[in-house]
């Protein structure tokens, strides 16, 4: 299973590698691993959490401690079965999304070797 960096959630859900930062600290199940060197790693369960902590704080305007306490009743008590499957189903998505974010890095690093002339040594000297 695929891991973040908090550069990449920060990308990916437009949110500020501060504001991630201090929700962790506000919200006690956000708790990232970390690895050897201190950097945080988000699991791709934690980036569809976050994310729908964002949508209530953020976007529907809830706050923060509200949209803590949603979160944590839809986490304990709304039917199992069905947070699995919203679960697979975000999962999912924040997977497509973060290979579709490589793609596009490798497409940006491909067009600017055509640009530029790099990837191109068959031509060497025949300019």
């Amino acid at each position: 299973m695929p891991y973040l960096s908090i550069g990449q959630l920060e990308r990916l859900l437009s949110v500020p590698a501060s504001t991630l930062r201090f929700w962790e600290k506000s919200v006690p199940f956000l708790a990232p691993m970390r690895t050897k060197s201190g950097r945080r790693t988000y699991s791709i369960s934690e980036a569809g959490l976050i994310a729908r902590l964002k949508h209530m704080a953020l976007d529907r305007r809830f706050g923060l401690q509200r949209s803590r306490r949603l979160l944590e009743f839809e986490l304990l008590y709304e039917d199992q079965d069905y947070r699995a499957e919203v679960r697979a189903l975000r999962d999912r998505i924040f997977f497509l999304m973060l290979e579709s974010e490589q793609w596009q890095e490798a497409y940006r690093n491909f067009t600017k070797e055509l640009c530029d002339g790099t990837g191109d040594t068959t031509l060497d000297g025949l300019h």
